[in-house]
């Protein structure tokens, strides 16, 4: 599977992550860093969250994924650790046509998360196509130390 590589403007737009564990916490904070107004649906959360709930910086809706849940978001992340409801969450974007990434099923996603690296105006992305995210990863932390002396990292 290959997907278009795409830089996109999230800013002030709806993202819904549905799931409250480690995943759904790594996608809440990237989303937040690149100016997403995050809504989270899950009962159940990480430590990490709750203080992001606490501190207003996401919406969160403390119930289970139910049909309807995700309508007029921009992006869906389905991150639940339930492989049933992220496919049930997978079918309903594709069906309201609303990019969905699934955390496990590249397959099932409408777009993959890169591993990226970025430092003031400059972001480097790397991908894998969803095959290796490790090695995107390891690949991403080798260019991070080409361009950036050891004070910067």
């Amino acid at each position: 599977m290959r997907f278009y590589p795409i830089n996109l403007k999230i800013a002030n737009r709806k993202c819904v992550i549905v799931g409250g564990g480690r995943v759904a916490e790594r996608k809440v904070r990237r989303l937040l860093a690149f100016g997403g107004k995050v809504t989270l649906i899950s009962p159940d959360l990480t430590v990490g969250l709750e203080r992001l709930i606490q501190k207003k910086r996401i919406k969160h809706i403390r119930k289970k994924y139910w049909q309807g849940a995700i309508r007029n978001a921009f992006l869906v992340f389905a991150a639940t650790s339930d492989r049933k409801v992220n496919q049930k969450i997978a079918l309903e974007a594709k069906k309201l046509d609303i990019p969905v990434n699934v955390a496990d099923s590249v397959k099932e996603s409408t777009f993959i998360l890169p591993a990226i690296y970025k430092r003031r105006n400059v972001t480097i992305s790397v991908s894998t196509d969803g095959k290796s995210p490790s090695l995107a990863k390891k690949i991403r932390n080798q260019l991070k130390k080409l361009i950036c002396s050891p004070s910067q990292k």
